[in-house]
């Protein structure tokens, strides 16, 4: 029998794929395959997490699996994301190593879902204390409030995250809470198939109709121009329960009544201004200027806001620019009032969410000025291929490009500069580096990015189009970029890519861009008047929100553009991870139905390709899937070995290489670094953590058999004194009784011994008298005997009263004396059949109504007496036994109720039954199946044989079968059942 030695034998499939043989992409999926049938959602490759989402809740996160994993070495439980969270969670608070939990995958793929669970973890097992788990209370309560502001229905995913989220916790608290790059350009249009974000509709569906007369909004979500009513429902969400969770999310952390009212009134004034339309009217000069059509929503929006209408009806109509000391100000026409609308509604919602960050941050008392280790939990949303697809997912994707490029160098490309700093072997792994199309994006002279700006910046006329052939000169030769109006020739009769896009080839796969909108989209420009509307409000949140509307802080200088803004963030983002010890967890999305139960194999076998697991397991593979320094793996294993156990005295290095070689480790598992011990192979790994759980399991019951001995002895030592005293004391009391005793009989001595002498005396002093009477009653009795019969009951009557009991024990005395005269005179054949008598007596008296004929008459056994008659020798000749009882009876059918002609046989050991004229053995059950013989109280002949319930072959198969004596002889009967309760008991012998 094969003993088990890792924590991962008993897994389904392979929990770590650096143990997964033979490696190849179909293996991999198969196995991922196999575990998420037996949900089984989290696999590891060294120390990443592979997270597949199943779309249904799993019983894998209670409270009970947090203390399960807490404390807990990686490969010591099976995977799961809490061992990660845990990891790094201990790394940051005994190392003091600022970490990050990097969360990457298409959108879907339940990247959002896994940063909650990451930061419940962290939350559950940091410090405690009512204002740490206030703080605690407050952090994960902001979770439905960001959601609600920065999450939306796509047609991936109806949560998805439209925003880059980064949680940062301290050694023991949460410490702040960072947000950038939200999809604002959501806010005034969506594709098909997707919604808004989640707080206008729950406003809409939540709120009381006393909130939204408040608000000047109607229920009907029809009325509203920004939001898409293709898909404002979803199914299995309740936006009205969501509205009331958000509502006590903001109250839990820490947002006053009247901030919660104000942040509302903003978001119903975002939803207004989509109602604003426009409309033409020419002027003298013959140029046309905008005119608000409907003014109703402009009033409504401005009760909202604070702001007076004029100023905000001249901002939708005018635009100033200022140069130097000039100030010209321009009509704007339909498209421009249009753009400005937008323009407003985006920076309004996109400056409140910034804002809610801030006040979230605030309530839970970030300290940032105190430079401290930090561990940083990244949410961002993920590599997204729709089937229209424009600016929004250009920079969406130009992200997770960058963070593959972070995956690679801190991963793939650090594992083998590690091994290179530590004087290790390895084998090169070649595996695709993407930085070639972070260049093609990124770049300062070439990139689309600075392509983009520079045709946003240059005088004259700017369109989507010339942008597109810019893009055709400059990036027509590079390998990643095709589009059909470049230079390239193997481009210009693919049919599957319009004139109007360019393509370019994704470390995710190939995707096509809509040039459309990308110049405007990548403005973004606020004018100046409406900003300095928005400072004049009457409203403090909007007024702060717009700083720059002050006219005292007028800046001259063009804001960047939302491509520039967008690849700074990214930079300053990749900045902060580059200095953050990385835990991956890639998220995979198995189905594009969003449904449980179901794994896609062809759509995770591309997740597989570009998220680059594969190149993953082939380095973990070709080098080391574990390491640590000698110090904490001395430290972790030196109960294995006597010599290093309980403490080593020399270097750490010289105690894991006796450890090492006391454990008889095959030497090519391993290798010794500088600073560290390399594992090659995760199995050796699981090996050391089964010998030190035995090994602390023998520790432990070492202790205890060492604390159960020291109790027991002084619990002895205890019992004996105690014992010694309760015995002294029992002494005594001993004494005490027996004297008493002694006393006491010697009273009851004295006592018997006067009544003696009184009787005796007054026995003399009667005795004349009474024995003259004494004599004449036993001369009287002579002559008065009755007859030797045992049934005689006659007996002379007393004649004194004092000889009472005298008379009594005489009758008895003589009763018992002519029975035994009586017996004397019996034979050893009357004996026995007096016995049978005696027996039958006892069955059948005052039950049988035949009874009291058979009493007088002898039993006898073999009626047929089969030993003399010849008829009979084959059926002597096929019973060995002694027969005891041979008569024939008839064999009443159960089924109809007829009869047939049978030899009852009975043996010491069987009960047989025979046919009468041909003399063979019908059918033969042995005397220990026999369960009971029944009959009736009346004059009949019937009795019935019980059996076991057991079929028997050719031997009577029936619980019960009835028979019928042909002779009219209850005495057979009688001798019948004699016969089969004393063998059937073993009682005695039956002739």
């Amino acid at each position: 029998m094969e003993v088990k030695t890792s924590l991962l034998d008993n897994m389904i499939g392979v929990g770590d794929m650096v143990l997964l043989e033979p490696l190849s992409e179909d293996s991999f999926i198969n196995n991922l395959k196999k575990r998420f049938d037996h949900s089984e959602i989290y696999t590891y490759i060294g120390s990443v997490v592979v997270s597949i989402n199943p779309y249904r809740p799993l019983p894998i996160y209670s409270p009970e699996k947090v203390e399960e994993y807490r404390n807990r070495n990686f490969y010591e439980l099976s995977p799961h994301i809490f061992s990660l969270s845990d990891e790094a969670y201990r790394s940051l608070r005994d190392q003091d190593k600022d970490q990050c939990i990097l969360i990457t995958g298409e959108s879907g793929a339940g990247k959002t879902e896994a940063s909650k669970l990451v930061m419940s973890y962290v939350a559950a097992v940091c410090g405690k204390g009512a204002e740490v788990n206030q703080v605690k209370e407050q952090l994960l309560q902001s979770n439905p409030v960001l959601e609600a502001f920065g999450n939306a229905k796509t047609v991936r995913n109806d949560n998805s995250s439209r925003f880059v989220k980064k949680m940062l916790w301290q050694k023991l608290t949460p410490m702040t809470l960072s947000l950038d790059l939200l999809e604002k350009s959501r806010v005034v249009k969506q594709p098909r198939g997707e919604r808004n974000f989640h707080i206008f509709y729950q406003i809409l569906s939540g709120a009381s109709e006393d909130m939204l007369n408040k608000l000047k909004l109607e229920r009907d979500f029809s009325r509203y121009n920004y939001l898409s009513l293709d898909s404002a429902r979803v199914n299995g969400v309740d936006d009205a329960v969501n509205f009331r969770t958000v509502r006590n999310a903001m109250q839990i952390v820490g947002f006053m009544d009247h901030e919660t009212q104000s942040i509302l009134e903003v978001v119903a004034a975002v939803l207004k201004l989509g109602n604003i339309e426009f409309k033409p009217e020419s002027r003298v000069n013959g140029l046309d200027e905008s005119k608000i059509k409907d003014k109703n929503e402009l009033k409504e929006i401005c009760e909202l806001t604070g702001i007076d209408q004029s100023v905000l009806e001249r901002a939708f109509s005018f635009r100033t620019v200022e140069a130097k000391q000039e100030k010209v100000s321009t009509t704007l026409n339909v498209a421009q009032a249009y753009y400005a609308r937008d323009a407003l509604a985006k920076n309004l919602y996109s400056r409140l969410f910034s804002w809610l960050v801030t006040r979230i941050n605030e309530s839970i008392k970030a300290q940032t000025k105190v430079r401290k280790k930090v561990m940083g939990v990244l949410d961002i949303y993920g590599f997204e291929i729709f089937e229209d697809n424009s600016f929004e997912q250009f920079i969406i994707n130009y992200c997770n490009e960058k963070l593959q490029q972070i995956f690679i160098e801190l991963t793939l490309k650090e594992e083998q500069e590690e091994y290179i700093r530590e004087d290790i072997e390895w084998t090169h792994i070649e595996y695709f580096n993407n930085a070639i199309i972070c260049d093609l994006i990124e770049n300062n002279q070439t990139g689309i990015l600075a392509m983009l700006d520079e045709e946003c910046l240059r005088p004259g006329t700017v369109t989507d189009d010339t942008f597109l052939e810019k893009l055709n000169q400059v990036c027509a030769t590079h390998q990643h970029f095709e589009s059909r109006m470049s230079k390239c020739s193997r481009f210009l009769n693919d049919t599957s890519l319009p004139h109007s896009c360019f393509r370019i080839q994704h470390y995710a796969g190939k995707v096509m861009y809509q040039v459309e909108g990308f110049v405007d989209k990548n403005n973004d420009l606020l004018y100046r008047d409406l900003s300095q509307a928005m400072w004049k409000a009457n409203h403090s949140l909007i007024k702060a929100l717009f700083p720059e509307g002050n006219p005292a802080k007028i800046n001259l200088k063009r804001p960047p553009t939302a491509g520039s803004q967008f690849k700074a963030s990214v930079a300053t983002l990749m900045k902060n991870l580059q200095t953050k010890n990385p835990n991956y967890i890639r998220c995979i999305k198995p189905n594009d139905k969003k449904a449980a139960h179901i794994f896609n194999e062809a759509l995770v076998c591309h997740q597989v390709r570009y998220l680059g697991l594969l190149e993953n397991v082939r380095v973990r593979r070709a080098g080391y899937a574990f390491r640590q320094p000698y110090e904490l793996c001395l430290e972790r294993y030196k109960m294995l070995c006597k010599q290093t156990w309980p403490h080593w005295r020399g270097p750490a290095r010289a105690g894991v290489e006796v450890l090492f070689n006391e454990l008889e480790i095959p030497k090519e598992e391993y290798s010794f670094g500088r600073s560290k011990i390399f594992i090659r192979n995760p199995r050796t790994l699981f090996k050391l953590e089964d010998l030190r759980k035995q090994r602390l399991e023998d520790l432990a019951t070492l202790i205890q058999k060492m604390y159960r001995g020291w109790k027991c002895r002084t619990h002895f030592l205890l019992m004996k004194r105690s014992q010694i005293v309760i015995a002294s004391w029992c002494r005594r009391y001993a004494q005490q009784k027996k004297y008493q005793r002694i006393k006491s009989s010697a009273i009851v001595v004295q006592s018997y011994i006067r009544g003696w002498k009184l009787y005796w005396l007054r026995l003399i002093i009667h005795l004349p008298s009474n024995l003259s009477q004494m004599q004449k009653y036993f001369l009287e009795m002579k002559n008065k005997m009755p007859s030797l019969s045992p049934v005689d009951k006659n007996w002379p009557a007393r004649p004194y009263l004092f000889l009472d009991s005298t008379h009594k024990e005489l009758k008895r005395i003589f009763h018992l004396w002519r029975c035994k005269k009586y017996r004397d005179q019996f034979t050893d054949q009357q004996k026995l059949i007096y016995e049978e008598k005696l027996e039958a007596s006892e069955l059948f008296k005052d039950k049988k109504a035949l009874y009291p004929a058979s009493v007088g008459q002898p039993f006898h056994g073999a009626y047929l007496e089969i030993s003399k008659n010849p008829k009979y020798k084959k059926l002597k000749d096929a019973v060995e036994e002694k027969i005891i009882i041979a008569e024939v009876v008839n064999k009443i059918n159960r089924a109809n109720g007829k009869c047939a002609s049978r030899i009852f046989l009975l043996t010491k050991n069987n009960v047989l039954l025979a046919d009468q004229k041909s003399g063979h053995i019908k059918s033969e059950v042995p005397l220990g199946d026999v369960t009971k013989v029944s009959m009736s109280s009346q004059n009949d002949g019937f009795f019935a044989v019980h059996l076991k319930e057991v079929e028997f072959k050719s031997v009577i198969n029936y619980q019960a079968n009835l028979y019928c004596m042909r002779r009219n002889y209850f005495k057979i009967l009688i001798l019948v059942v004699l016969a089969l309760v004393g063998l059937r008991s073993g009682s005695g012998t039956v002739k």
